[in-house]
């Protein structure tokens, strides 16, 4: 087994799902970056109703923030939020 899939295999575990450590480590990794939910679809190789489920997940927790433009809607990571540096640590991004 691959490292990459070990770590992956196990981020899974620990967070429950494939696809929440993967939306993570995108956003997380690129802090100052904002995404939308088809570039996080395309980054993740996730199905859309998997990042809108995750995303929505993730607002709750205060670990995202959403801008809405009149075109798209946009996701970054909230480097205020508390479980910014403990989750960036788990994930090694």
């Amino acid at each position: 087994m691959k490292k990459r899939d070990h770590k992956e295999e196990m981020l899974s575990r620990f967070f429950g799902s494939i696809a929440r450590p993967r939306i993570l480590s995108l956003l997380i990794s690129n802090p100052r970056q904002e995404y939308y939910q088809r570039e996080i679809m395309y980054e993740t190789g996730l199905s859309l109703q998997a990042v809108q489920r995750e995303l929505e997940n993730l607002l709750k927790l205060g670990i995202l923030k959403r801008r809405v433009t009149r075109v798209r809607v946009y996701y970054q990571a909230e480097a205020a939020s508390s479980w910014f540096k403990p989750l960036k640590e788990i994930l090694g991004a």
